[in-house]
């Protein structure tokens, strides 16, 4: 075993994610727990959780980072014009666990859904806590698209989108997109790119950037009613 792979125990602390294995996916360290002070730790240095059924709980800093320039999203004509018909009501945290259990739902590949159980309901904890969030696409009563991550300051961390009608988890984050920009958020983590998110304007930046990057924008407070459910096409 590498010795930049570290095991966790119930000690609330993680390594430097600087020492995460040289790998695309830049693992760092397994074990410890899903709690709310453990994962708010790791969002604020640059780490997060992600691991399949039957795995210990890994974590994970990628070097590089994906992440959006909120002035840098790429927006279709298809989406603009879908975004001016408002044939859909896209609201803010009206219904998070609908959200992330559409999106354990979605197929993956041959390894199954990372977003297991144990995840939703750490997920579904840092949302009632306040720090986990999701958007919802309405087709009147029937949630037919959404996303779902974490905010800490101003930086929102993406962590899964579904859709069941076309277009509708770009539309999601088109509009959160638009509302971090109207509440100065700083970006949008992405975590890892993909030729999907580099479509809509994703690129990839050095660790070490993304880094010195989310030190302030984590130590930068938001408005009271920044995460307060609401409609955001109205």
């Amino acid at each position: 075993m590498s010795e930049h792979f570290y095991k966790l125990d119930q000690r609330l602390q993680f390594p430097d994610p600087t020492l995460a294995l040289v790998d695309p996916n830049g693992l760092l360290a397994f074990g410890g727990d899903l709690t709310v002070a453990r994962l708010l730790l790791a969002y604020s240095n640059g780490i997060f959780p992600w691991f399949s059924q039957g795995e210990p709980i890994l974590w994970w800093s990628p070097d590089p980072r994906g992440i959006l320039e909120l002035d840098e999203f790429i927006c279709s004509k298809s989406l603009a014009k879908l975004a001016r018909s408002k044939r859909y009501q896209v609201t803010l945290n009206t219904d998070f666990d609908a959200v992330i259990r559409h999106c354990a739902s979605v197929p993956r590949d041959i390894n199954g859904t990372w977003i297991t159980e144990q995840m939703i309901q750490a997920y579904m904890a840092m949302h009632q806590a306040g720090h986990a969030h999701s958007v919802e696409v309405w087709d009147k009563q029937e949630l037919v698209g959404g996303l779902y991550g974490v905010s800490i300051g101003k930086i929102f961390c993406g962590e899964s989108m579904f859709h069941l009608r076309s277009n509708t988890s770009k539309l999601a984050f088109f509009h959160l997109v638009h509302y971090l920009k109207g509440m100065a958020f700083d970006l949008i983590d992405c975590q890892l790119q993909n030729p999907h998110l580099a479509s809509l304007g994703v690129k990839e930046i050095p660790r070490s950037q993304f880094l010195s990057r989310l030190k302030p924008a984590v130590a930068s407070s938001v408005s009271s009613d920044c995460w307060q459910k609401k409609c955001l096409n109205e």
